[in-house]
């Protein structure tokens, strides 16, 4: 009888012990469920990158319980400002150009007659300007109704191209005739004066225009020569 209730007992204990370890198990099998995947709907997404030289977004936190998690992106950063176009420069001595050449729209132009050489007359101009031109080559010059300019004279070409200062100025002279009968001529009345430019092909500026003295006589062997510092220097030839 007392064996019977042993085994009753020992019974009785193994069934309960069995139910704790059934109600052990189902509880890890929820807990397992409800902890958020690493790798599942629940982590969040990577903010958006802002624009050109934005802040870049920050990644999104990890999801919570249900998995709906994002990221926190910055939007649209604003792009650096685009530099400002070069200024134009000043000319650099393109062909043609009168930035630095003396003209008639900086300079004073005069003509007088002189008594030595003969037949000769001579051509000043003054700087009037606030800056110093360069009087490049010789004058291009043009009698009354002349077709051509009058020819240059290469003899009186100086080393280097000569600088005139505000309120200085440049000298050429004109020979007006050639030996007696080797050409014909006539009095002439106006003279146009043309400056060259840099390059030397063409005239620059504005040109002058002057009357000359009385009596002024000019044949086909007049010459020019090209600008001279000083008087005495263009009426050598």
């Amino acid at each position: 009888m007392r064996t019977i209730r042993s085994r009753t007992a020992a019974a009785a204990v193994a069934v309960v012990l069995a139910g704790l370890s059934l109600t052990a198990c189902d509880g890890d099998t929820e807990a397992a469920s409800s902890a958020p995947s690493a790798a599942g709907p629940g982590s969040g997404t990577t903010g958006g990158s802002g624009g050109e030289n934005g802040t870049s977004g920050s990644s999104g936190a990890s999801g919570k319980g249900e998995g709906s998690g994002s990221g926190q992106g910055s939007s649209g950063g604003k792009g650096g400002s685009s530099g400002k176009t070069g200024g134009t420069g000043k000319d650099g001595g393109t062909a043609n150009s009168a930035s630095d050449a003396c003209t008639g729209d900086n300079v004073k132009t005069t003509v007088s007659k002189v008594t030595r050489p003969l037949n000769h007359v001579l051509i000043k101009i003054t700087n009037s300007g606030s800056q110093a031109c360069n009087a490049y080559g010789a004058p291009l010059l043009g009698f009354d109704g002349d077709q051509a300019a009058t020819r240059i004279n290469e003899d009186s070409k100086p080393q280097s191209v000569l600088s005139v200062a505000p309120g200085s100025s440049a000298y050429a002279s004109v020979a007006l005739t050639g030996e007696p009968g080797e050409s014909t001529g006539g009095t002439v009345k106006q003279l146009t004066v043309h400056f060259a430019s840099r390059s030397g092909s063409g005239s620059v500026g504005s040109p002058a225009k002057l009357a000359l003295p009385a009596g002024t006589h000019k044949d086909d062997n007049a010459s020019v020569t090209y600008w001279q510092s000083s008087a005495s220097d263009a009426l050598t030839y």
